[in-house]
């Protein structure tokens, strides 16, 4: 990606540049304050899969004012000289932790934290939000599809119905993170080294003189890959028998069909009565290919239909996570140096889910004795746990639930990125960020990431960051909670 980077520093909100000015006016731009990035459960996302740091990172790199860019809000921002000429040499001189891509989250712990000058970390939110949000919400979706596939593989086949461009590409790479195993879109596939997909539009088969032809012809010039779409006429009565007749050609020659295609109509039905007619005609090896308007739920109904399919190609449902269209992620501050201490900071709400968690935090996974994911723990960074004792776990909000394990392991989550404005962290190929995320995947029971009704993970508070919290709301409501 290096030298294709865009320079995205003006994709922000007008208000985080006004109080950026009202920060440098009063003299307080450079005091340090830290900012969580989380999401809160809504509709259907009741965990989600965590995409979209390597372009935070491309982004932070590249950080900075041009000249025109500071004309431009000279002119239409209303900036002071003494804001502008910050600017001129603004870099990002703080602290980035996230979790890795492709790690299993859960709502309101932190994904991502920021800590750096505060006009800094104020710059940053909406792109830090715009990048997290969109990429996780795809991945998010690969995964549920996924989930509901199972064995059959799963490509992402959305490019024309994404929202622009950057929704095609990053919203390719995320469906990778989450469970796709290729894509449709060449442009994505050479960016990040996926697997490109894709056989034929009807639109080829329309401009032969018969289906057989159209057939015959793209095996000729793809003997190794012949995949042919059976539907543009009549499926059963046309496309299928078509299809065995070039497939016939293609062993007879010594080669090796691939399968076909369906792209409309009742997919279950269509899919077995065509795997019979594979399988009598001495194709059993050749593959059921689907699409159409599919998502999780649509997969779902076919597996418990019996379909014969062996492949999905998933559109529009993923690319613009149809029934899902936001993540909900919010970027909330936690700390502030206020005369050289460093004060938690916490916001208040009638609403119990939208009292966030005040302090520097760090965030574990607690792993049974079996090494299953039991729990995830939100500390105040320098909490220390005694591995030798038993850990008590705590419900959040309702104190007397407990859970003691007496075998254990805590994994930290969230790591460096960014120290002091230089990069830390690494860059792994997304090859390995999906590797990783089926890992991730495997070490947490079905019942915690099924589709439908899954049972509640468990996000709990350290005893720490619970008496914090619990100090502050008392201290800003007198007493009311």
């Amino acid at each position: 990606m290096d030298g294709k980077c865009r320079n995205l520093t003006l994709m922000t909100d007008l208000y985080e540049l006004t109080m950026m000015n009202g920060y440098y006016k009063l003299g307080t731009a450079d005091r340090t304050a830290v900012f969580d990035v989380f999401f809160r459960q809504a509709g259907q996302i009741s965990y989600a899969v965590a995409a979209g740091l390597e372009q935070v990172v491309e982004y932070i790199e590249n950080l900075h004012f041009d000249a025109e860019d500071i004309d431009y809000l000279r002119r239409e921002a209303g900036l002071t000289e003494e804001c502008l000429d910050a600017l001129r040499d603004f870099r990002f001189t703080g602290d980035i932790y996230s979790v890795p891509e492709g790690t299993i989250v859960f709502p309101n712990e932190p994904i991502l934290i920021v800590r750096a000058p505060l006009a800094q970390a104020q710059l940053i939110e909406p792109a830090l939000l715009n990048i997290v949000n969109h990429q996780t919400l795809i991945a998010t979706k690969a995964s549920k599809v996924k989930m509901s596939a199972g064995d059959a593989a799963v490509s992402e086949f959305g490019l024309r119905r994404a929202q622009g461009p950057d929704a095609g590409i990053y919203g390719a790479r995320a469906s990778v993170i989450g469970g796709c195993s290729g894509t449709s879109n060449v442009l994505a596939g050479q960016m990040f080294d996926i697997p490109i997909k894709g056989t034929m539009a009807h639109s080829w088969i329309m401009s032969f003189d018969s289906e057989l032809e159209a057939f015959r012809k793209f095996a000729e010039i793809y003997p190794d890959n012949t995949l042919l779409l059976v539907d543009t006429y009549d499926t059963l009565r046309s496309g299928v028998p078509n299809a065995i007749k070039v497939f016939d050609e293609l062993k007879a020659a010594g080669r090796k069909p691939v399968g076909i295609r369906l792209d409309s109509g009742d997919l279950a039905y269509l899919s077995k009565k065509a795997r019979r007619m594979l399988d009598a005609a001495g194709h059993g090896d050749a593959i059921i290919f689907a699409s159409c308007d599919l998502d999780e739920n649509v997969i779902a109904s076919l597996n418990q239909q019996g379909a014969k399919i062996d492949a999905y190609g998933v559109g529009t449902r993923l690319i613009t996570s149809e029934n899902m269209p936001s993540l909900g992620g919010v970027y909330k501050l936690a700390e502030l140096e206020e005369d050289g201490v460093h004060v938690p900071k916490i916001k208040i709400s009638d609403t119990q889910e939208k009292i966030t968690n005040p302090g520097f935090k760090t965030l574990y996974r607690v792993y049974d004795g079996d090494g299953m994911a039991f729990a995830d723990l939100i500390a105040l960074d320098g909490e220390e746990f005694d591995l030798s004792r038993p850990l008590t776990l705590t419900h959040p909000t309702m104190r007397w639930k407990r859970t003691t394990l007496e075998k254990y392991t805590l994994r930290r989550l969230l790591t460096p990125v960014f120290e002091k404005g230089k990069f830390v962290g690494s860059r792994p190929a997304l090859r390995d960020i999906a590797a990783y995320n089926r890992k991730e995947k495997s070490t947490f029971w079905d019942e915690y990431l099924r589709n439908v009704n899954p049972e509640i993970y468990k996000v709990d508070l350290s005893d720490g960051l619970y008496e914090l919290k619990s100090r502050l709301i008392a201290e800003h409501t007198g007493g009311r909670q």
